[in-house]
């Protein structure tokens, strides 16, 4: 593969794993001008990003037996098709309750684009360099949260939240062109898989069973649920706690996302002298610390902004290195299968995203201390899971060898 065809495989792969986070990231400066519009309190506008992050969930689930069944770009075609269509309903929006059906419905469309851009890593590319490419992906995902609520904010101070979803559907429609022209059927159709319910059951349970899988997936995926607190608080924390204009807290947000995104590129050079297992155990140890640290500068109400935006920065750098090496761990042990274990992977992360997402949405509590505990949470959970799945690991793979040399 030359350079430049790395380099565009890449961004494409890129655009579509950041299709949904830039749906999620450009809106939320619009959330003060949203609930004025639409009669309603800004924590209703937040249910139409649990309803988001519960769509993604649900599409997830949805898209994996058909990557495996008819190749990765027919069923990508229809979900960015879906995305397109809900995001010119979004525009039309006339209540809260049709904004939080329709941004379900465009995350349904929206995670299309996820799982086939995950799967179609596992096909192109080595499974030695899975780690290595996912974070280049979130270098381009990087560009979301960098550049979305910055675009979003201005968008919204000078035309209108709604303006920001014809953006969306005119992002939608270049990357549909893009996958088109540029992009590559990596998995033929398979005509002998099967869309029946059983055999698609047995085939998530599968990956399910398998250590490796459920092990990194289920630590991955809590571990970066502390990034969907923070999606989901930052907007009431920033702008109504802290009182900053949408201008200015799409600055910070972008100020926050290089902590993801630095980290997971320090990552690439990481994996160069210690294994992702090492990588992942650090991280986690480390994400532990700093969220205990940041519950008790909530608690004493001694953080302020800049002290808040710190301890925010640090967990994000911990998530960033945590989520490239877990995603690469999880899906390592398949080939066949990769369309499936893809689309479990991101449902669990997603699931557990909209349950945290939720979560921080019901807390009506004038500080940052919600965001800091469901952070302090999810990082010991999500060590705890490593720890005892490890274990299940090595018996595993015990018992493979011992049958392998019996036989």
């Amino acid at each position: 593969m030359t350079s430049k065809r790395y380099f565009l495989l890449i961004m494409i792969l890129g655009s579509l794993t950041a299709l949904g986070p830039f749906s999620i990231d450009m809106y939320l400066p619009g959330f003060p001008d949203i609930a004025r519009s639409l009669h309603t309190s800004t924590e209703n506008v937040a249910l139409s990003l649990s309803s988001y992050f519960i769509g993604i969930s649900a599409g997830q689930l949805l898209y994996g037996p058909l990557l495996d069944k008819y190749g990765r770009k027919p069923p990508l075609y229809a979900g960015l098709g879906l995305y397109i269509i809900a995001s010119i309903g979004c525009y039309f929006s006339a209540s809260i309750q049709m904004l939080i059906l329709l941004r379900f419905v465009q995350a349904v469309g929206s995670c299309a684009a996820g799982v086939a851009s995950i799967a179609m890593v596992r096909d192109i590319f080595p499974v030695k360099d899975n780690a290595k490419v996912f974070a280049l992906l979130i270098l381009v995902l990087g560009a979301s949260p960098m550049i979305a609520p910055t675009v979003g904010g201005y968008v919204t101070t000078a035309f209108g939240w709604q303006l920001i979803f014809l953006i969306l559907t005119v992002i939608a429609v270049l990357i549909t062109l893009a996958v088109f022209f540029f992009l590559p059927e990596s998995y033929k159709a398979d005509p002998s898989y099967s869309l029946k319910p059983k055999p698609i059951i047995n085939g998530f349970l599968t990956v399910i069973k398998t250590p490796q899988f459920y092990t990194y997936a289920l630590s991955g995926g809590i571990a970066f649920s502390g990034l969907f607190a923070y999606i989901s608080a930052s907007p009431l924390v920033f702008m109504e706690v802290y009182k900053i204009s949408s201008k200015t807290y799409g600055w910070v947000f972008a100020l926050l996302s290089v902590g993801f995104i630095g980290a997971s590129q320090v990552n690439s050079f990481l994996i160069r002298k210690y294994k992702s297992q090492q990588i992942v155990n650090a991280a986690l140890i480390a994400m532990v610390i700093i969220s205990a640290v940041y519950v008790l500068g909530s608690l004493q109400n001694v953080l302020g902004l800049v002290g808040t935006i710190v301890m925010i920065f640090l967990v994000l750098c911990c998530i960033g290195v945590t989520s490239p090496n877990t995603s690469a761990l999880a899906l390592a042990p398949f080939e066949k299968n990769a369309g499936t274990a893809s689309s479990l992977l991101g449902a669990f992360q997603m699931c557990i995203g909209s349950v945290v997402s939720v979560g921080v949405s019901l807390f009506n509590s004038q500080s940052s201390l919600p965001m800091s505990v469901i952070m302090l949470g999810a990082s010991s959970v999500a060590l705890l899971v490593l720890i005892i799945g490890r274990k299940n690991i090595k018996g595993s793979t015990a018992a493979k060898n011992g049958a392998f040399a019996a036989h």
